[in-house]
């Protein structure tokens, strides 16, 4: 309930166009439960995952891409990493080809895997 309260209160306050919410994790997991290696629950499964974007002046009240019926492939229009922080860039007027240095001073591209913004909320 804390996500949808959070979205809610920032839409009661005149807030959410300004903010955006994005709720993920950095993999899935498994479609079935018990593998092999978590018996009684599910493992990490980087094929598929999902995520919540809310407010922050974007389209809303859709669902990109899908997964396969049994929740183990992409179906249709996967979204890679890349392809988030491309659209939040191009939302922030941030050029997607913007450098920074690591903390060796290597330079690294903002947008890495050669992201697209998601054509569907902007």
């Amino acid at each position: 309930h804390l996500h949808t309260t959070l979205v809610s209160d920032l839409e009661d306050r005149g807030l959410l166009d300004d903010t955006l919410v994005i709720a993920m994790g950095e993999f899935g997991r498994t479609p079935k439960m018990g593998t092999q290696n978590s018996e009684d629950g599910r493992d990490h499964w980087p094929v598929v995952m999902s995520m919540s974007l809310a407010g922050g002046g974007f389209r809303h009240g859709q669902v990109i891409g899908a997964s396969t019926n049994d929740g183990s492939e992409i179906a249709e229009r996967p979204v890679t990493p890349g392809d988030l922080a491309a659209t939040i860039y191009h939302h922030m007027d941030v050029p997607l080809d913007t450098q920074y240095l690591d903390h060796q001073g290597r330079p690294r591209y903002a947008v890495q895997e050669n992201g697209k913004p998601l054509s569907e909320l902007i």
